[in-house]
């Protein structure tokens, strides 16, 4: 890959943590900037043994931490984000300022620092409710139907802006719910903890048939990889995820079997589990395969994966709590 020295933001969370492990070990120098809000120290200890890493404490929404912090190097993975979809509507304000405003931020210490390339983790939520499966990265623009889809969509505008007024290339990322090691949110964390609590029973969001697609995080950051290695427009977006789907009924059931629990299942009822939860996300990801790229995991292996690292891990619960 044609760069030596990444800034990674959120570098001690769940996705940007594997990313600095796997820039290391790929020979480049390393700069992760967090806030422990909801990264852990836990998750760079092996980092931080690497005489090409520096961690430094900041906030993204500080922008003197920021832009000194990001001096030296050569792109941006800008990963650093409020991923909290389902609570979005309880504060509105937090995925203007944590999302949007923080990717200008990240912009602007770019520029300040004659820093021309950036990637960035978007999300398929930005698709809304969309009408053609899977998705495609071109679909009709849709209607937004969540907070922290509407400030992803916001901050992609924003570098593809920066793109076409300050001569920037924007990687612009459209997940699918990630999974696998130091994975702290979601489906798999959430079922787990309740069947922690009590594995007799358990209360499913929505009626059980949302269809989701899923991608190990190993996978994930192989796509990256392949898309800052190969893509070269000023532009450049591509959806992530798997060729497949699961409703949520399915991957219960998965986790179940490998517990050894039978517990009595209580929907709370409706397509969706919350305002904004799309009943049913799967993205079309020819474009990333078209880069010679494939998903070396299923989403049944990328869910049994992140079960067994909680089970062997149970303290991320103590943190979330």
């Amino acid at each position: 890959m044609s760069f030596s020295h990444a800034f990674v933001t959120g570098g001690a969370g769940f996705i940007g943590s594997n990313l600095v492990d796997r820039l290391l070990a790929a020979g480049k120098r390393v700069t992760a900037f967090d806030n422990l809000s909801t990264g852990q120290n836990r998750f760079i200890e092996k980092a931080r043994a690497h005489r090409d890493f520096k961690f430094v404490t900041g906030d993204v929404l500080n922008e003197g931490e920021l832009n000194g912090a990001m001096a030296g190097a050569d792109i941006v993975f800008h990963l650093s984000a409020n991923a909290d979809v389902r609570f979005g509507t309880n504060h509105p304000r937090r995925d203007l300022e944590q999302n949007t405003i923080a990717t200008y931020n990240v912009l602007e210490g770019m520029r300040a620092n004659g820093i021309k390339r950036i990637g960035f983790s978007s999300t398929g939520s930005i698709y809304g409710e969309p009408l053609i499966h899977p998705t495609p990265e071109d679909a009709p623009f849709p209607v937004q139907t969540s907070l922290y889809g509407a400030s992803k969509l916001a901050g992609e505008g924003l570098i593809q802006a920066y793109a076409q007024g300050f001569g920037f290339t924007g990687y612009i990322f459209r997940f699918v719910s990630i999974l696998g090691e130091r994975y702290t949110h979601g489906h798999v964390f959430d079922f787990y903890r309740k069947l922690l609590d009590d594995p007799t029973q358990i209360e499913v969001l929505g009626n059980g048939q949302q269809r989701k697609s899923y991608l190990y995080v190993q996978d994930c950051i192989d796509a990256i990889f392949a898309v800052v290695e190969k893509a070269s427009a000023p532009v450049n977006i591509y959806n992530l995820g798997a060729d497949e789907y699961c409703n949520v009924t399915q991957s219960l059931g998965w986790i179940c079997e490998h517990l050894g629990l039978n517990p009595e299942r209580k929907f709370t009822g409706g397509e969706r589990g919350w305002i904004g939860d799309s009943p049913f996300i799967f993205l079309d990801t020819k474009k990333v395969r078209g880069l010679g790229w494939q998903n070396k995991l299923s989403i049944k292996e990328g869910v049994l994966t992140t079960l067994k690292w909680l089970q062997a891990n149970e303290w991320v619960f103590e943190n979330r709590s």
